[in-house]
């Protein structure tokens, strides 16, 4: 992996994190993923958000739970921690201070 694409991995993991720690129940589907991403101007696809939901979850930093035609993330308690900039981990892009 070039050292742009693990940029890029490490930006759309924090942004994956902190939408899941702003949703209810710290849960989304990955079809809405891709598209938030996207609108972060984190160029995503749903390939590359399947495979970010694998890492974050062999991390411990969320849960994936397929149902079907759809793949369910929920951040967990570290992983929230991490979106928050309470902790780090150096597969993901630290958040910035600030709102």
């Amino acid at each position: 992996m070039s050292a742009y694409q693990d940029t890029l991995s490490k930006h759309r993991r924090l942004t994956i994190l902190k939408f899941l720690s702003d949703s209810p129940e710290y849960t989304s589907n990955a079809s809405i993923l891709v598209d938030v991403c996207n609108s972060y101007g984190v160029a995503t696809t749903r390939d590359q958000v399947m495979g970010e939901l694998d890492w974050l979850s062999e991390q411990g930093l969320a849960s994936v739970t397929d149902n079907g035609l759809f793949r369910i993330a929920t951040a967990t308690s570290r992983g929230v921690e991490i979106a928050e900039g309470k902790t780090r981990h150096s597969g993901v892009q630290r958040p910035r201070p600030g709102p």
